[in-house]
């Protein structure tokens, strides 16, 4: 494989990004909401090339027992991706950096769910990175946020992420590949949009205050955005019945693309 070359811009004289896109303006988005028929609750989302499927087990017992917790249900996050997700393939164990997400995605989902209501039992959720670019932490806490409410967990809302960044001087929402690997920073932000409370703030690179607070601004706008298309994923399930084996041609594909993630990973 040939070494990757940095782009000569990633803002042109225009004020267009590499791909085309406005400083203010997401990649393109589809969400799609009961797309594993074995679990619970599951959900997939396409945000320009980065695709992933997240789907949600329980309430169910826990095991090991010890991890329980009397009050409430433990929240277990997984997030992994797939070997074949990036272009240097990617070793199948575990990583430090996969850990570390899975800690994030669960304490952003945290404050929307109310886990009281199922004291000592578990709740899994299982995010798996078919192929990334750019943004998979965010696009993450989309799908689990949706598989969740499709697996009826109690939530006071939906939870929409994004990331904004900073490429050659200018602030730019929900970074590609390319603007993630060669800009000045990025911000990956989560809110609850109907009490604007921010549960995932983080920060890498270097921004002046008022750049940060403009960020976070356009992160806020950028993720109620996200929120009404999160909805409408919903609606389109459950507000009327599947026409024209739409749904169980979507499913059939999708149980082949992941037949086909297999083979490539036992490969």
């Amino acid at each position: 494989m040939s070494p990757e070359v940095k782009p000569d811009f990633l803002i042109s004289p225009e004020g267009l990004r590499i791909d085309g896109r406005r400083p203010d303006e997401l990649r393109p988005i589809e969400l799609k909401v009961g797309v594993l028929k074995q679990a619970n609750g599951s959900a997939s989302i396409r945000q320009g090339k980065t695709y992933i499927i997240a789907g949600v087990y329980g309430p169910r017992e826990l095991h090991p027992r010890h991890l329980t917790i009397n009050d409430r249900a433990y929240l277990r996050v997984v997030y992994r991706m797939a070997t074949f997700s990036v272009p240097d393939r990617k070793r199948p164990a575990p990583s430090r950096r996969e850990r570390e997400i899975s800690m994030v995605i669960a304490n952003s989902l945290k404050p929307a769910l109310f886990l009281e209501e199922y004291p000592k039992a578990v709740v899994d959720v299982f995010i798996q990175v078919i192929q990334a670019d750019g943004g998979t932490r965010c696009a993450a806490i989309n799908a689990a946020s949706l598989a969740l409410a499709d697996a009826g967990i109690p939530m006071r809302c939906l939870v929409p992420a994004v990331a904004v960044g900073k490429a050659d001087g200018k602030l730019l929402v929900d970074l590609g590949d390319e603007e993630d690997k060669y800009g000045q920073g990025d911000v990956p932000m989560a809110i609850l949009p109907t009490t604007d409370e921010i549960t995932l703030l983080q920060q890498d690179g270097f921004f002046k205050r008022e750049e940060l607070v403009e960020a976070m601004q356009m992160g806020i706008n950028s993720c109620k955005y996200l929120h009404e298309l999160q909805k409408d994923a919903l609606k389109r399930v459950y507000a009327k019945k599947p026409s024209d084996g739409e749904d169980e041609e979507y499913e059939d594909d999708l149980e082949t693309d992941l037949g086909d993630a297999e083979i490539a990973g036992d490969e």
